[in-house]
Order: structure tokens, then sequence, then C-alpha cells
């Protein structure tokens, strides 16, 4: 099925029988399974590579907030077809335990309410959250391993030790104004900051009884699911959170609408 954008009626036309090519968004084939945070990484819909970015992000916006999901047969059609689709790639009865971020989009809870209608009643959920600004760290190991510590070709270091402690110190400032600011600043402000994928601790467990259920799951496999990924960073954030107490699980990530080269932005 495919998705057009009626542009004089400034509306979204779904066609669940056809693909096109005046389609915006299409469902994925087989093909739709890629190797991404070092996982395996399901995503229903992609959008065609003609598209603008005002349109892709005018389709973002009518999924992710539609006010009124469960009054929006189409919407919620199109959703169910991506269930669909993944339940034959991986078979949503074998899986333990579904993880979502919490968020303001009704598409997660809908997507969870489906699955669960493959899975019960052995499935649970569990929902991580947005943590305090105060909260956030740095992980300068990281960092200095994979970027101060860097070598020329003859061998001879890439920066001294005094440009080292100036890099620390600026990122050191760079937290302490993090940790004045309220969250969604934060997001939208270091999402393509080089420094991004070093920044920890945006997400924690929802309560004491989910952090507790996360570290008894072993060796079971875990699905971790999201309404649409542009630059990987919230499933990376929540990666981080489950491994923190658990490495032994299988976990799968599954976005609803997603992109193959979605990891170029998250580096």
């Amino acid at each position: 099925m495919g998705v057009t954008y009626d542009n004089e009626n400034q509306m979204f036309v779904f066609d669940f029988e056809h693909d096109g090519k005046e389609d915006i968004v299409n469902l994925t084939g087989d093909g739709y399974q890629v190797e991404a945070f070092g996982k395996c990484f399901y995503y229903g819909y992609e959008f065609s590579d003609q598209v603008d970015s005002n349109v892709r992000s005018a389709f973002i916006k009518y999924v992710k907030f539609n006010d009124n999901l469960q009054n929006s047969p189409e919407l919620t059609q199109f959703i169910k077809k991506a269930v669909d689709n993944l339940d034959k790639k991986i078979n949503l009865y074998d899986y333990n335990l579904v993880v979502m971020p919490e968020s303001s989009s009704e598409v997660n809870r809908y997507m969870l309410r489906y699955i669960y209608r493959f899975a019960q009643p052995t499935l649970r959920k569990m929902e991580l959250v947005k943590a305090l600004p105060s909260s956030i760290s740095f992980d300068m190991d990281a960092y200095q391993e994979q970027y101060l510590d860097d070598v020329l070709e003859d061998g001879r270091p890439r920066y001294t030790e005094a440009q080292k402690e100036e890099v620390k110190r600026s990122i050191n400032k760079m937290l302490d104004l993090i940790h004045q600011k309220d969250y969604f600043t934060i997001a939208k402000d270091v999402k393509k900051s080089r420094f991004r994928p070093y920044m920890m601790e945006f997400l924690k467990f929802a309560s004491e009884a989910d952090e507790k259920l996360c570290a008894s799951i072993r060796q079971q496999n875990v699905l971790i699911i999201d309404d649409v990924t542009t630059s990987g960073s919230t499933l990376n954030e929540i990666l981080r959170t489950l491994r923190i107490l658990n490495e032994d699980n299988e976990i799968t990530i599954f976005s609803l609408i997603g992109r193959r080269d979605l990891m170029a932005d998250a580096v």
C-alpha cells in the first residue's frame, strides 16, 4: 500500500491496495530488515526518495500527533498493516517483553495494544520515561578513547595534553548548561551535536518495578517499538538504559516509519 499527498486539498490519501509512483511513503518489502544499533532493526514504512522535507514533516506530524487515533480508520489500518508485516518476519508470539519510550504520540500505545492480540497473555510491557536534565551525563572515557586519544599516520598524538584538557573543560561547561535547561530544549539543541552519542541517561525506568523486571528477564526476546525513527537517538537511549541492567536479552527493534540509512545522522 502507499500514501499520496493531495496538494490541492492539503490532505493525505491512503491506498491499501496499490503502490504508485506518486506515493510519498510505502509499506516496506522483504528487504526492510537492516543492521542498526548493533541489533536487528525493522521498519514498517519508508519515505520515497522524491518526497520533499515539508511533506515528510507534515506526514510525521499527522501520524504522531493525531488527537483521535481511534476514530481514524485509515491511520489505524496503516499501523496494523505494518505490525502484520512485522509478525510475518519475527513471529510476535516469541517475544516476552515490549519496551517503548514515553511519548505524547498515541501511535506507540496503539501498536502495543495491537501487538497484544498476537502475544497475550505472556507478553509484558515497559515504558521508559524522560529523566530530569540534572541526571544527564557524558561518557568522557568513550569520547577520549575514540577522539582525544586519536593518533596521526606517523603515530604521533593528534592532540596535546593541554588540548585534551581544554576539550574536557568545554564539555563540562556544556553539561552545566544542559543541567539548567528543560528536557525538550536539550533534545532540540543536542540532536545534531557531535557530542550526542556520548550523552547518557536521557531516559529512566518509570518505576522500581520496571527496573526489577528488566533485571530479572534473562536470555529472552525483547521488542523495542517506536513510532518514527529519524536519527536513531531515542532508540540508542533505550538500548543504553536496558543494557545497564541486562546484557543477555535478544533485542529486536521496530519503528513504524524508519529509514535504511538512519544511523547516518546518529554518528
